[in-house]
């Protein structure tokens, strides 16, 4: 029993653990995985034993402010609709969904969440209080070169006091370049990560946090980052980031 779980899981891990997998390669793997009945009937067991769909974090619930929500809105209209009177070039928008698990993205991934170190977290999505910590959404531009995230800081990432904690913005601003990172050239890690902060970001206030591709060099992304007010009149943060791409196979071992 023990060796038809190990070679269950093992093929779960070819078959789309991760949303960049390859389709060839998920075909070959479909074999591994049922190679016995008892095999078979554990797998086809999986979607009776645990939900289906996880939580997607980046939709609104009730924490949500007015100014956040006026944002959604407004990039939500931009997601399903190019500029009046002018041909799309890039500038639709689209909502990216957000899970308390990265794993969740994937092909079967829900399932897996539950065996594989199940106790584990996104950082940024594991606090059950909604509006407590990091309340965002992610929208990207068609054209893939510019990210922008809506950030509601709650009130559980004080720094110093009634202002957000600086080490909570420099982890949004890794959050959004390295999502948009992996849009580009998934799977990457963070290499480096230069923080400027220029004005200090009420507790509660809702920012922009906008990502914009510099460069891409082989296997490097250079990707910069400005943390601004909702209007952008006032900048309260901005960053440099640098990206390696990496072989899947190195997150699986």
């Amino acid at each position: 029993m023990a060796r038809s779980v190990g070679r269950i899981l093992s093929g779960f891990r070819c078959f789309g653990s991760l949303p960049f997998g390859n389709p060839l390669l998920k075909t070959e793997c479909s074999s591994v995985l049922f190679r016995t009945t008892s095999e078979r009937t554990l797998v086809n067991a999986l979607p009776k034993m645990f939900p289906r769909k996880p939580r997607d974090f980046s939709l609104p619930n009730s924490s949500w402010g007015k100014e956040m929500m006026q944002l959604y809105n407004h990039y939500n209209r931009l997601s399903k609709e190019a500029t009046e009177g002018q041909e799309d070039h890039g500038e639709r928008w689209t909502r990216l969904p957000s899970y308390n698990r990265s794993l969740k993205f994937a092909t079967g991934g829900v399932y897996l969440s539950k065996i594989i170190q199940s106790k584990a977290r996104l950082f940024t999505r594991n606090i059950r209080d909604p509006g407590a910590a990091f309340e965002y959404v992610l929208f990207v531009r068609q054209d893939k070169l510019k990210c922008v995230c809506i950030f509601q800081a709650g009130h559980l990432l004080e720094g110093q006091p009634g202002h957000v904690h600086g080490g909570a913005i420099a982890t949004m601003i890794d959050t959004v370049t390295g999502t948009h990172a992996c849009l580009l050239s998934a799977p990457v890690m963070t290499a480096n990560l230069n923080v400027n902060y220029r004005s200090p970001i009420p507790l509660g206030s809702t920012v922009l946090i906008e990502s914009i591709l510099d460069k891409e060099d082989g296997r490097k992304i250079y990707i910069s980052c400005r943390v601004t007010s909702t209007d952008g009149s006032k900048l309260h943060t901005e960053a440099t980031t640098l990206f390696l791409s990496i072989d899947v196979s190195h997150l699986l071992r």
